[in-house]
């Protein structure tokens, strides 16, 4: 999406999105110790480190590590529902708005994901902002695979339309397993 398109659809998903956003924090909060909000240093558009905005859903003390090399048991119980339901990515909204993401993109990876980094700079991946959500993630692929993420993220920045923008968006909202 074009930044006017992301600020048409990211100002009113924000606001509808408050109070579910202010539960799942007290949720967070009263369910385990640390704070409700973690903020995590992302790469990027143009491999620029920003602060990627997120429910809390780990354990306050698990290393920063990409998803899928921490273990489940590090996931608290109201982060197994906000993560399965996507509800801990809303504050990522707020970067959308902050003009540091997109609502489709590539998701950002962590800095220390050098494998992926370098294969995404060499598809030219980094010129788009990240994104809450991307093509890559509702057809089930995830960060394990660098190679094959870094592949389809370069397919989204060749073939990329305001209408296939909608459909990972639906696709994102009504198959929240797949995303």
């Amino acid at each position: 999406m074009n930044r006017a398109q992301d600020l048409a659809l990211a100002i009113p998903l924000a606001l509808v999105a408050c109070p579910l956003v202010v539960a799942a924090a007290l949720w967070v909060k009263t369910s385990s110790p640390g704070p409700a909000f973690f903020a995590q240093q992302r790469v990027g558009r143009n491999e620029k480190p920003f602060n990627c905005l997120k429910l809390r859903t780990m354990y306050v003390g698990t290393k920063s590590l990409p998803t899928h090399e921490v273990g489940k048991e590090a996931v608290t119980s109201a982060g197994k529902v906000l993560r399965g339901l996507k509800i801990d990515e809303l504050p990522q909204l707020w970067n959308v708005l902050k003009g540091e993401m997109s609502l489709v993109g590539p998701r950002p990876c962590l800095p220390t994901q050098k494998e992926l980094i370098e294969r995404r700079r060499k598809r030219g991946v980094y010129a788009l902002r990240p994104g809450i959500t991307g093509l890559a993630q509702v057809e089930g692929i995830d960060m394990s695979d660098p190679e094959k993420l870094a592949a389809r993220d370069a397919d989204y920045l060749t073939g990329r339309t305001f209408w296939m923008d909608l459909r990972i968006i639906v696709k994102t909202v009504f198959r929240p397993d797949r995303a």
